[in-house]
């Protein structure tokens, strides 16, 4: 239990922020995932339409605070790179 009134307020808007973190670590997760699934079917074209999906929500991750900047760029790279050798 908390001591003070800004005490309280801060935790009831640390539940906040981590349940909307959460939900949007959650998403990004999806879209990788789905690049994951498109390249182990070796369909180039479904990974590539995939991976631009990812693309701008990595990057939102990135600027909400979710992901860090390189992490990001890191995911991108290796996974552009899987992609380009699956053709």
């Amino acid at each position: 239990m908390t001591n003070t009134v800004q005490a309280a307020k801060r935790a009831r808007q640390s539940e906040t922020r981590f349940a909307i973190n959460k939900s949007r670590r959650s998403r990004i997760r999806t879209f990788l995932r789905k690049v994951e699934e498109a390249i182990a079917s070796g369909n180039q074209e479904a990974a590539a339409a995939a991976l631009r999906a990812v693309q701008p929500e990595l990057m939102r991750g990135v600027t909400k605070g979710i992901v860090h900047k390189n992490t990001a760029a890191r995911k991108m790279s290796r996974l552009a790179s899987r992609v380009k050798s699956l053709g």
